[in-house]
């Protein structure tokens, strides 16, 4: 491995987290046409991407294996009752509807790419958890491993 920072990146994802969509197929004719993918995901993707350019700074693309910690911030429904919401701010109330934490975790880790690492092939270990606050958000920390890759 090159002498590389092995400091954790840490940035935050402003915006109630968003879900890697799945792809859409279109026709033509009847026919199939190509896939693409939702615009909502590639805009997502886009902020994710960058969110990690600017935490990244100067800092090169992290090879080898990497740790990635997430903290995934959903927004308290505002047609909650005051108690529920209260209830929600401290954990007792948790997110159990979309997105899904796989679907929120697939879209960081592809806005990442080529932005942070190499590819979320890197990706070794994950830690997260969905939680509701008044400030929706992901806190992502990414630590390179010191371990050498296969």
């Amino acid at each position: 491995m090159q002498n590389q920072d092995m400091n954790p990146l840490e940035f935050f994802v402003p915006g109630a987290p968003v879900g890697k969509g799945r792809p859409k197929a279109t026709t033509r004719g009847g026919k199939f046409a190509h896939l693409y993918t939702p615009e909502k995901t590639v805009a997502y993707e886009g902020l994710i991407a960058h969110a990690a350019r600017m935490a990244m700074g100067e800092r090169e693309l992290i090879e080898g294996p990497v740790m990635v910690q997430m903290d995934i911030r959903v927004p308290i429904a505002a047609s909650w009752s005051k108690k529920k919401q209260e209830l929600a701010r401290q954990g007792e109330v948790m997110p159990t509807k979309k997105p899904d934490i796989d679907n929120v975790e697939k879209a960081i880790f592809d806005g990442l790419n080529n932005v942070a690492w190499k590819d979320d092939v890197q990706v070794v270990e994950v830690s997260k958890r969905k939680r509701f606050s008044d400030v929706p958000g992901v806190r992502v920390r990414i630590t390179p491993l010191a371990k050498q890759a296969a």
